[in-house]
């Protein structure tokens, strides 16, 4: 560190483990959509296919400490696991609340199996319901944030962004000490503010600090058409996962099913500036999924592909 700066921070854990990476129906050896996410001390999962349970017991991540869960849309391979999921945090004893992110319409499929199945949950669920005609702010915390991204699909679907908040800014000590800043001030300052004396003299920010870490984020986009409406609001992430179910010689067929082509998620991930683009949600003709990553690296060259268990850490 030099000399004269003040770390506000350690850079916290923010990685992804992925657990299913397969379209519509399982193959051999994947699972249908689902991804785990740890920012610091909160746990998430994105979209709850079948087997996802036992995917986290393969890869020992544990299943209570997630509270929040993120449904993208009602077709079965992004939700059929969170019944038996739900049941089993209840066996296990959960007593924290579940806060699930879905659309409306999943409240009353979990209330009927929970409830005809004599689940015995004895926790909470809270449930936020996703807009899927516009973006939206649908949680926020001190140090992070979910936001929607409306999705072009065959039936309603939310992408969503997972955002750490905090400071950007480190201090100068040095230069502070010469400007007279009280150190009161410098929670502000870390933060981009600049400061304003009783005299109504102000000092830029930039003469007071230095570059931090920045704020990482996580863009996920499951099922869409090619759609560049998303951009904006995935400009400049982290890390983007964007769905690439087909080669680009099936386009007719992405179209038709409203879905993606490898080539075009590269090109997403090149318009929106991303830092890295990981592909997923493949078609189960494909034995082999170099091509697919080969292609999306045409448009965009920092991607790479989910593969079961893999995990993915974002550095800012």
């Amino acid at each position: 560190m030099a000399e004269g700066l003040l770390s506000y921070r350690m850079q916290k854990p923010f990685e992804i483990t992925v657990l299913g990476t397969s379209s519509a129906t399982p193959t051999r050896d994947r699972n249908p959509s689902a991804q785990h996410v740890r920012l610091d001390k909160h746990y998430f999962l994105l979209d709850c296919g079948e087997a996802t349970q036992l995917q986290l017991t393969k890869y020992n991540l544990k299943m209570q400490k997630i509270k929040f869960v993120l449904i993208s849309h009602l077709h079965g391979d992004h939700y059929f696991g969170l019944p038996g999921l739900i049941t089993s945090m209840a066996l296990f004893g959960r007593v924290d609340p579940l806060y699930i992110v879905c659309p409306e319409q999943l409240k009353s499929i979990l209330d009927i199996i929970l409830t005809i199945g004599d689940a015995g949950i004895n926790f909470q669920i809270h449930y936020i319901f996703t807009n899927p005609d516009a973006p939206e702010l649908v949680h926020s915390e001190e140090d992070f944030a979910i936001h929607s991204v409306p999705l072009k699909h065959r039936i309603p679907c939310t992408g969503f962004v997972i955002e750490e908040k905090g400071p950007e800014r480190k201090i100068n000590v040095e230069a502070c000490e010469n400007y007279n800043i009280p150190v009161s001030f410098y929670e502000s300052l870390k933060f981009g503010n600049d400061f304003k004396g009783e005299s109504g003299i102000l000092i830029a920010n930039e003469l007071l600090t230095v570059n931090g870490n920045k704020n990482r984020k996580f863009a996920y986009i499951s099922d869409t058409i090619y759609d560049e409406s998303i951009i904006p609001y995935i400009e400049n992430v982290t890390l983007l996962y964007h769905e690439s179910t087909f080669l680009h010689d099936r386009l007719k067929r992405a179209e038709e099913t409203f879905h993606t082509t490898s080539l075009q998620a590269g090109m997403i991930a090149k318009l929106a500036k991303v830092k890295n683009l990981i592909i997923g949600h493949y078609s189960a003709r494909y034995d082999n999924l170099e091509p697919l990553l080969l292609e999306a690296r045409k448009n965009h060259l920092e991607t790479y592909l989910a593969l079961e268990g893999e995990v993915f850490q974002l550095n800012s």
